[in-house]
């Protein structure tokens, strides 16, 4: 059994595969926020500053997200819509129903949440250790400006896992207190659905690690605005990935 340092929290550990004799697991939907002014415009938007809030189009995408959300754990049916087309109600309907709700801080994030948590009627719990990756010197820019500032330092921080943007996080400890979080969720029992609205490298950490994958492959996740990942997690510290990066914008 593998185990990543900093990840011994109530025993959860990464890289164990999924159990099949019954056991129940606690499952985690991870939502990523719709887009921003920066996520429009290609800059890194981390967690050092509580902005920027969702655009018209972001709070669109956080509608829409909440409706697949409220899908989850519901049985699929086909029917005949009101322009003749089909249509599916479920989604992983195998899956319990979601009961809980978990943020990160940020006022995206927050705001994407209250849109899930209207559609499901439930109240939004701010979990600091969901946030973005802290970014230092590098919030806000692109990476054209990122990479003439400090040339070769973003490929290295995608690429190593453990090099630290100045004055900010690498993926490696930004995944540390990631699954720390998740760890005290999965304390708090199985056989549940909670629904964790977080950021795109926050995403891949959690993905990465239930994947057992090291902290140097975890930026190849692709977690696009408004999207579905979902992550299982047994109490014995086996993991199961059931999807990343669904679209619910399409």
């Amino acid at each position: 059994m593998s185990k990543a340092p900093g990840f011994a929290t109530h025993r959860l550990s990464p890289a164990v595969p999924a159990r099949y004799d019954g056991a129940l697991p606690l499952t985690v939907v991870l939502v990523r926020h719709g887009v921003t002014p920066l996520t429009e415009a290609g800059g890194y938007s981390g967690s050092d500053v509580p902005g920027p809030p969702l655009t018209a189009r972001g709070r669109l995408q956080a509608a829409q997200a909440a409706d697949a959300v409220f899908r989850i754990g519901r049985a699929a049916r086909t029917g005949a819509g009101s322009t003749g087309g089909m249509r599916s109600g479920g989604l992983w309907p195998d899956l319990p129903r979601p009961t809980a709700l978990v943020a990160s801080p940020t006022v995206r994030t927050q705001e994407t949440a209250v849109a899930v948590g209207r559609r499901l009627g439930l109240h939004v719990t701010t979990e600091d250790r969901f946030a973005e990756c802290r970014y230092g010197e590098w919030e806000g820019l692109t990476a054209p400006e990122i990479e003439q500032g400090w040339p070769g330092e973003l490929a290295r921080w995608r690429s190593t896992g453990t090099f630290e943007p100045p004055g900010g996080e690498s993926y490696a400890q930004l995944g540390a207190r990631v699954w720390d979080g998740l760890a005290d969720l999965l304390a708090g029992g199985v056989g549940r659905t909670v629904v964790a609205v977080g950021h795109v490298a926050q995403i891949r950490t959690a993905v990465g690690q239930a994947l057992g994958a090291p902290a140097s492959h975890w930026a190849r996740v692709r977690i696009p605005p408004a999207s579905l990942s979902v992550v299982r997690l047994w109490e014995d510290g086996s993991t199961e990935v059931a999807a990343v990066g669904v679209p619910t914008d399409g």
